[in-house]
């Protein structure tokens, strides 16, 4: 990196602690819950603070409302499998108003996506090694 692009991150990173601070309030707020692993990721401030913010604004994009973007959430912590961010994201999609129906919808959705996948991949190799009939 330029040296002038390295003094504007190290002074971004003087402000790294409180930064922390402002996203976990936020993040609390928003999801009604700080996240384990960020009390783990908090031991490094720098990271913490360049990684969740990326994070934060991935997560709250200004062409989705809240509550689209909690649904989106829970159909990728249920398609990875990733049980705790799941609770965590329904609970959030609740608070935005997403309702029973819609969030069991989402599910469902993620899991037919998830059933093509694997018939996808296993059907072809079904094919090539049995062949059509």
């Amino acid at each position: 990196m330029k040296p002038e692009t390295e003094k504007i991150i190290d002074e971004f990173l003087l402000h790294a602690d409180d930064i922390g601070d402002e996203i976990v309030e936020e993040v609390k707020e928003m999801l009604g819950i700080v996240p384990f692993i960020f009390t783990i990721l908090r031991d490094r401030p720098d990271i913490f603070a360049l990684a969740t913010i990326a994070d934060y604004r991935t997560s709250r994009p200004e062409s989705l409302d809240t509550k689209t973007a909690e649904l989106i959430s829970i159909a990728a912590a249920a398609a990875a499998g990733a049980d705790s961010c799941l609770k965590v994201h329904i609970g959030a999609a609740m608070k935005e108003g997403a309702s029973r129906d819609e969030i069991l919808d989402t599910l469902l959705i993620a899991a037919m996506i998830g059933k093509t996948r694997v018939l996808a991949s296993s059907l072809r190799l079904f094919r090539d090694v049995c062949g059509m009939e």
